[in-house]
């Protein structure tokens, strides 16, 4: 039977009442007069050359707020499309850091939920490539009817294959519409990414990389897509198909699966086995390229968390996978109030980035739109603020500018 509509994990209230919108409203009148939004995102020049030739190496550009170009196993991802210039009636505070234009033919599009400013259908329609879409439970039939047919849509924790890199769904705390009918009609998560083979370019580099043998994924990770999941496996024709229960829930009556072997399996930061990714162990950085980024690993596996408050599942997601680079919001937080339950504060964002036991963390959903009452340099203070107070070592926090890639191998 089809759900009508979703949960979050824990029984938290995302719900408002017309008492809190107006409470809101009127301490955003007064609050607003004293914002500075002198600071804006720094754009640079995006390297079209590179990203238009690149089919083997590893990079992620910042485009802005939650919308990422990422390459990863020979495929060109599209994180949270969004290229619009206002949301609502709010101009956008920094441009895209690439044209829509200018982006190179889009393979796969990841959809986290189905806000306005994580879901731009005019910016969806304008990537050009063949744009597979994998979207939370839910959302399938309204991007239909818009006009999208390669779609597929996940619950938590299933998994689909596309060429050499797997997808799968995890779970969040948030909430969702697009219409004053359809309030949680459709389900919200954030996405990893695992290489799950060498791409055919790259095997002999990785194979040589720092003496250390390719990925153990499949022997280390969590089974995804055992019994007990509700997975979507490759068929014959290289589409995806779904199978199992669609009513397996989330987390509970799962301790059965084992953790990541993390020490053996995990992409490594710094070409040590041993590395840890605790706060304690700080003195501990990745070795730099020669633009001055952190080199990562020629088969990274990367969260992207969407959009989130603070919750137990991040440490889930910690356990199940060994995760390399995170993504993490850090925007839209003020007032806390308000925005907590669905939002996370830069301090949050921190211990969610702990819990995952994530090696880097790039910061997003700031910057690009005042969807609350903070401001982008307020966000970043806070940021560093906690890094200092946690002990993390600041090359762990890659704080990027629009348009920049970051060759997450080096080269």
């Amino acid at each position: 039977m089809r759900r009508t509509r979703f949960d979050n994990l824990d029984p938290v209230r995302t719900e408002k009442t017309f008492q809190q919108f107006k409470r809101w409203r009127q301490e955003r009148i007064r609050k607003l007069r004293n914002k500075d939004y002198s600071y804006t995102v720094p754009n640079v020049t995006p390297d079209l050359e590179y990203l238009h030739g690149n089919r083997q190496h590893p990079s992620l550009t910042w485009i802005g707020h939650s919308t990422f170009l990422i390459q990863l196993g020979g495929l060109n991802i599209v994180t949270d499309p969004v290229w619009a210039g206002q949301m609502a009636f709010q101009r956008r505070l920094a441009p895209p850091g690439m044209p829509i234009g200018d982006m190179p033919p889009v393979d796969v599009v990841l959809v986290s939920h189905s806000h306005y400013d994580h879901l731009h259908i005019p910016s969806l329609r304008k990537l050009n490539g063949p744009k597979r879409l994998l979207v939370p439970a839910g959302l399938s039939s309204k991007l239909r009817l818009k006009g999208f047919f390669d779609v597929d849509e996940l619950n938590w924790w299933e998994s689909a294959r596309i060429g050499d890199v797997r997808f799968t769904f995890v779970p969040a705390q948030h909430w969702t519409r697009r219409t004053p009918w359809d309030m949680n009609r459709s389900h919200w998560g954030g996405w990893v990414m695992e290489p799950v083979a060498e791409h055919p370019e790259t095997a002999r580099a990785t194979k040589a990389d720092s003496g250390r043998p390719a990925p153990a994924r499949e022997s280390g990770r969590s089974d995804l897509a055992g019994d007990s999941d509700r997975s979507v496996l490759p068929t014959d024709n290289g589409r995806s198909d779904l199978a199992g229960d669609s009513d397996r829930s989330a987390l509970a009556g799962e301790s059965d699966r084992s953790a990541p072997a993390r020490e053996s399996g995990r992409s490594d930061l710094a070409g040590e086995s041993d590395r840890s990714a605790l706060a304690g162990e700080s003195d501990r950085s990745a070795p730099a390229a020669s633009s001055g980024r952190p080199v990562v690993s020629r088969n990274p596996t990367l969260y992207f968390a969407g959009d989130s408050g603070y919750f137990r599942g991040f440490r889930e997601i910690g356990r199940r996978f060994a995760i390399d680079v995170a993504m993490m919001p850090i925007g839209a937080y003020d007032p806390e109030w308000f925005m907590g339950p669905q939002h996370v504060t830069p301090e949050e964002a921190l211990q969610a980035f702990e819990d995952t036991g994530a090696g880097l963390f790039v910061p997003m959903h700031y910057g690009a739109f005042k969807l609350a009452d903070d401001t982008p340099r307020e966000a970043l203070d806070r940021l560093e603020a906690g890094r200092a107070a946690r002990g993390i070592d600041e090359g762990r926090i890659i704080v990027l500018p629009h348009g920049e890639t970051w060759r997450l191998d080096g080269v």
